[in-house]
């Protein structure tokens, strides 16, 4: 594997108004299909060895736009399952719990940083057999999180890493073993 390319998926109706969305299987916005389209017109025609993607319809749906072929299709780039703030803004969530943060608290009845690190390692190390680049194509959460662990840090540092909607980002080597962030949040 030369790099792997991070695609997350174009906007959707509750990406737009900042609503928690793991499981709920939403179709991209009309501006989310234009999202995705620039999203293949900046890949630029790039053929990878492999495309993984989350199997949620807005995932699938951006790859397509993209033009991508994909390979293969994993619940392990399932986007953060929010549980009980499924479809709720972090704003109504702090309502009620002023020191939440999905980062250290992750959710009840969901999952928590650990459980959404070790589904993105796995993703990881299955990019890591192709001979070539590998793009994935998943969400905002899960897709930071594969960030904060590709340079080795605790899947809560995903936090520290804003990934917005049909970005482009490009997790290489340096010095040809060395894992680094080559781009990160590149807009189409």
């Amino acid at each position: 594997m030369t790099e792997i390319v991070l695609v997350r998926h174009g906007q959707t109706e509750w990406s737009a108004n900042g609503r928690h969305t793991s499981y709920t299987d939403l179709e991209l916005t009309a501006e989310g299909e234009a999202q995705a389209r620039r999203a293949g017109e900046r890949l630029g025609g790039r053929r990878f060895a492999a495309v993984l993607v989350s199997p949620r319809k807005r995932a699938l749906r951006t790859a397509e736009l993209a033009g991508l072929t994909v390979t293969e299709v994993t619940e392990d780039l399932a986007e953060w399952n929010y549980g009980e703030y499924e479809g709720i803004t972090t704003t109504r969530i702090r309502a009620g719990r002023p020191d939440w943060s999905l980062w250290e608290h992750g959710c009840p009845g969901g999952e928590s940083a650990e459980q959404v690190g070790a589904r993105l390692d796995r993703v990881l190390a299955r990019a890591r057999e192709w001979d070539g680049d590998v793009a994935l194509v998943g969400h905002g959460h899960s897709l930071r999180v594969a960030g904060a662990r590709w340079i080795g840090l605790p899947p809560s540092a995903g936090g520290l890493l804003r990934l917005d909607t049909a970005t482009v980002s490009t997790l290489g080597f340096e010095h040809g073993a060395d894992p680094v962030l080559s781009t990160w949040n590149a807009p189409c």
